[in-house]
């Protein structure tokens, strides 16, 4: 009998099973091979999906395309444990912890977990999510499945042959741990580099056929790095050929860059790029990547950046370059919320089956995204961020703005690196002008010896210096109206000014004091106001609007939240910026008088009675860690080489930071003394509970808790919900649009367009707006719009009140 494992909506074609799984068994290896998994992962996809060689499934597949409007409940087929079982009942040896039990271990994780996302190998109530699939679950016919696959498929010699390949595989991986000296959470990191090969394979096999193409129109990375390479030198000459490139300041820049490219011909590793402000640190990081991805044949280039209005800025710098938008894709959120989709079983529900299968795995050779959505890869639950992770292996990451990385998730981070570098044949660099000693912390990040792109930071830092940070700081602090005060006397100096607060609520409040008619009038200035309740498409217009005011030498204020401080390109006489961290000090700086067309400008350093910062401890304690450097200055200036922003000032400021938050970079799992990194690591706790509790060792080697971890890690504290805004007609349009019936490529080149009109909402906002009838529900419940009437052009999300809007989305 001829088992189905799909049928072609449009036109009923059947899919084997055996097709299916020799499919995803060959696409498996391909991701599985870039470091060492091949077999590993190809064994999972050709065990995967074993359990539809069933009659009962037969029945249900069929009865589900029959019926779409009344399909069979999900989960009502288990189809996912049957291949577990058998690797489990075949290879498993209980007697001893072999490297047969490990390899074992992954497979079939991989296989029972691949609608599901991870489970737990060992539960908070002390029992095994593995065992009880493995073991004891009933799944009927599951003898006939069996014997379906060895007729079928291969015999069971050849399994045998396999089986003994994957095992080789588990060996050479645990000598590179043992060698490395790597932490058991490295295990993890590989079981989930198997698991992303899989799902990714199960996912692009289905698609294909449900979309009826091949493989072959594959992207030629090569190709489009060389093009992209040359285009980018014929830029960067007509930068040597300009009336501007004699200046001192552009020829530091240039010789940076150079520096970068030199660099480019060292091996993968962990490396730095420590560009100050304005030294041109997106150009040069590029023109290191297209050179390094020539030599050593890197497959994509992935930029990772903490806020969005940094995607948008420097995706569209390098689109202009290189002319070309199809190969550069940028990845702001997920439209669809991953809660929404995962289930235990097939879903029949045909509009989630076509967001499942819809492409969104990373494969362009240029990906722009935020340091939200790679934790996220790592460390998230369900299937549709691990499937990407195979993609971060043979590439370049470039990690725009590093010190941005959330506290809690320093450790996790950290291992995220070493596992690329150590496994994945993946470059690594750390791009800020404030690196924030990674390798200082318990859980340290193993970077490169040798590993700074730059030479002589200290002259490239004194020859940057085009600001002074003056302490205006008082017990009190200023409230909206005074600083409004502070505002206009400054601007009678100067003829533009930047203002960056902590939280939306105090820049509404300042907004609000200086939005006066007879103000505006009086002190002749254009007023802006940006932050992330806007979406980025309405960001960008609002930078475009305020970079041509300066341009045209208009009077400028603008009030901003700390999005437009890490990397936007925009120049001010002056900026004011509210107490916080020294690196953010150092950032904000960096806005100000950008390429030294003012000599020497003032940077104020203020503090803001209208921030509450009590939901954000990390600006907080920076904060009072940068009160504490500033005194220190006064008293000893030269310590800190004389300079608040120096190399010195910088290392000791991490450290007094660091000190103050040591607890806290594992990632504490609320009302509980477990951390993440613990559960993916040894799991010390539970397997002592196990243990006292049973009399007995835990009887699997691995003994991570995924999905109890999974569950509790969001990089922002608060649940948000991506939501679509009609900010313009191309907006209106993309939700009008999603409202009909689409095919799956057509959903995913709708999805993509519509990260431009996105903004993240808190969960109690999302049920304020809903009870206010403000969303809209799209495809059927799975994706969120907001009506008009919320939306404003001023504002964006139209929104008062404190809240959780303080806090800054990334």
């Amino acid at each position: 009998m001829d088992y189905i494992a799909h049928i072609r909506e449009k036109d009923g074609e059947i899919q084997t099973v055996q097709e299916h799984l020799d499919g995803v068994r060959g696409l498996s290896e391909k991701f599985g091979s870039k470091i060492g998994v091949q077999y590993l992962a190809g064994l999972s996809g050709l065990l995967h999906d074993l359990g539809k060689n069933t009659k009962k499934f037969k029945n249900y597949i069929q009865d589900a395309i029959a019926n779409p409007d009344n399909p069979p409940p999900k989960g009502s087929v288990d189809h996912s444990t049957a291949g577990g079982r058998l690797l489990y009942q075949k290879f498993y040896n209980k007697q001893t912890n072999s490297i047969e039990n490990l390899a074992v271990e992954w497979m079939a994780m991989s296989i029972i977990s691949h609608h599901s996302g991870l489970r737990d190998f060992l539960t908070p109530d002390l029992s095994s999510d593995f065992l009880r699939r493995v073991m004891e679950k009933e799944i009927p016919e599951f003898e006939n499945a069996v014997a379906s696959f060895f007729e079928q498929q291969v015999s069971e010699t050849e399994l045998q042959e396999y089986f003994e390949k994957a095992k080789n595989e588990v060996i050479h991986i645990v000598k590179i741990i043992n060698d490395n000296r790597l932490k058991p959470i490295t295990m993890s990191l590989i079981l989930k580099f198997i698991f992303s090969s899989l799902i990714d394979a199960d996912r692009t096999n289905t698609r294909m056929f449900d979309e009826n193409e091949d493989e072959s129109q594959m992207v030629d990375s090569a190709s489009f790095f060389k093009e992209s390479y040359n285009a980018l030198m014929d830029k960067i000459a007509s930068f040597r050929n300009s009336e501007h490139a004699g200046k001192p300041i552009n020829l530091l820049r240039m010789e940076m860059s150079d520096q970068c490219e030199g660099f480019a011909s060292n091996p993968s590793g962990i490396y730095t790029l420590s560009i100050p402000t304005g030294g041109g640190k997106t150009l040069a990081s590029l023109r290191y990547a297209l050179k390094h991805a020539m030599e050593y044949k890197k497959e994509r280039i992935i930029y990772i950046v903490p806020y969005t209005t940094i995607i948008e800025q420097n995706a569209q710098e390098v689109r202009d370059i290189l002319k070309n938008d199809e190969y550069i894709l940028e990845h702001h959120s997920n439209i669809i919320e991953d809660r929404n989709l995962e289930n235990d079983d097939e879903d029949y529900d045909l509009i989630k089956k076509k967001l499942k299968l819809a492409k969104d795995n990373w494969d362009s050779p240029i990906i722009f995204t935020t340091m939200v959505q790679f934790l996220n890869v790592f460390y998230s639950k369900g299937t549709r961020n691990v499937r990407r992770l195979h993609n971060l292996s043979n590439a370049i990451l470039i990690f725009d703005e590093v010190q941005s990385v959330p506290i809690k998730c320093i450790s996790l981070f950290n291992e995220a690196l070493n596992f690329l570098s150590s496994f994945c044949n993946t470059s690594i660099v750390l791009c800020t002008a404030t690196q924030p000693a990674l390798d200082f912390v318990e859980n340290k990040l193993k970077i490169s010896s040798d590993s700074e792109m730059i030479k002589d930071l200290k002259m490239v830092g004194q020859s940057f210096k085009r600001v002074n940070i003056i302490d205006k700081t008082t017990p009190k602090g200023f409230t909206a109206a005074e600083l409004k005060t502070f505002i206009l006397d400054e601007m009678e100096q100067v003829n533009n000014l930047l203002v960056i607060l902590n939280t939306k609520t105090a820049v509404r409040k300042l907004f609000e004091e200086l939005n006066n008619e007879e103000e505006r009038e009086n002190h002749d200035y254009l007023l802006f106001h940006l932050s992330t309740n806007m979406c980025p498409a309405h960001r960008k217009k609002v930078l475009k609007d305020v970079k041509k005011a300066l341009s045209n030498k208009k009077r400028v204020i603008c009030l901003s939240t700390q999005l437009i401080e890490a990397g936007v390109d925009i120049s001010f006489e002056c900026v004011i910026r509210s107490l916080a961290g020294l690196d953010s000090i150092a950032q904000a700086a960096g806005r100000c008088n950008r390429h030294g067309e003012y000599g020497i400008r003032n940077v104020y350093i203020i503090k803001s009675a209208d921030e509450v910062l009590s939901k954000l401890k990390e600006i907080e304690i920076g904060g009072e860690q940068t009160a504490r450097i500033l005194e220190e200055f006064k008293v000893e200036p030269e310590f800190f080489g004389n300079n608040l922003l120096s190399p010195e000032a910088m290392s000791v400021y991490f450290q007094y930071y660091y000190s103050q938050i040591s607890n806290k970079l594992n990632y504490s799992i609320a009302k509980s003394d477990k951390t993440i990194f613990d559960l993916l690591n040894q799991n010390q706790d539970y397997i002592a509970a196990y243990n006292n509790k049973n009399n007995t060792r835990f009887p699997l080697i691995s003994r991570q808790s995924f999905a109890t971890a999974e569950q509790h890690f969001h990089v922002i504290d608060n649940l948000t919900t991506s939501v679509l805004v009609p900010y313009n007609e191309e907006a209106k349009q993309i939700i009008a649009d999603l409202n009909g019936n689409l095919e799956i490529r057509e959903l995913g080149d709708l999805l993509k367009k519509s990260q431009q009109y996105v903004i993240n909402v808190y969960d109690p906002e999302l049920k304020k707006l809903d009870k206010e009838g403000n969303i809209e529900l799209l495809l059927h419940g799975n994706v969120y719009a907001l009506k008009e009437p919320a939306y404003t052009d001023e504002m964006g999300l139209d929104l008062k009140g404190e809240g959780s809007w303080s806090l800054e989305i990334w």
